[in-house]
């Protein structure tokens, strides 16, 4: 219950930076409105707070870390091919004898603007390599993952951005015998709060 609660703030939140955004940028009537020029490569770089789903939010209460990302146009309007890298660190809940597991994420995809420039959608898939392996004993040492995700770009100022984005991952699990089954692979919804910048 928790969860569902959590989820749909961040959800609330979202969309209501967008009705605002949508508000404070749109044209004059009359005048010729203007837009992120399709050319402009973006770099963001933010933290991220997510919480886990299913089984793992069992025993892991919160996760905190921080990504660079580049988005690149392609020919298609609104459309932007993306890479990006981070850290995650999913904090174990003090009354479980489980220990934090320390990824960093290495993903591409895709950004594709549905309204304007203004509301996105987008999807990732790459690796987590599990950057303290040892510790957990795990049998792997990265796993796949995948990410659809929303998100909506706020214009500060020319070349300017306050990127926001929530998404849903899924991560394979780095023990033997847990991918498919769901045995060891673990979900989360997070919110990514980044400074964006056209080069």
């Amino acid at each position: 219950m928790k969860t569902k609660i959590k989820i749909g703030f961040a959800t609330a939140l979202l969309v209501s930076f967008a009705f605002v955004s949508k508000a404070q940028t749109s044209a004059p009537a009359g005048s010729t409105g203007t837009s992120s020029s399709d050319k402009e490569w973006r770099l963001s770089v933010g933290p991220e707070v997510g919480i886990p789903t299913g089984t793992y939010a069992t025993n892991y209460g919160w996760l905190f870390g921080g990504s660079v990302q580049l988005d690149i146009p392609v020919l298609v309007h609104g459309l932007y091919v993306t890479a990006n890298a981070g850290y995650d660190n999913l904090i174990a809940k003090k009354d479980v004898a489980n220990i934090n597991v320390q990824t960093i994420p290495v993903k591409a995809g895709f950004k594709y603007f549905i309204l304007s420039d203004l509301v996105y959608v987008q999807a990732q898939a790459g690796v987590h390599f599990l950057a303290n392996k040892s510790d957990l004993n795990a049998d792997k040492a990265a796993a796949f993952t995948y990410t659809p995700g929303v998100g909506v770009l706020l214009k500060l100022a020319p070349k300017n951005y306050l990127d926001l984005g929530v998404r849903w991952e899924e991560t394979a699990g780095f023990y033997n015998g847990g991918e498919g089954s769901g045995g060891n692979s673990y979900g989360l919804v997070a919110l990514r709060v980044a400074y964006s910048f056209g080069l």
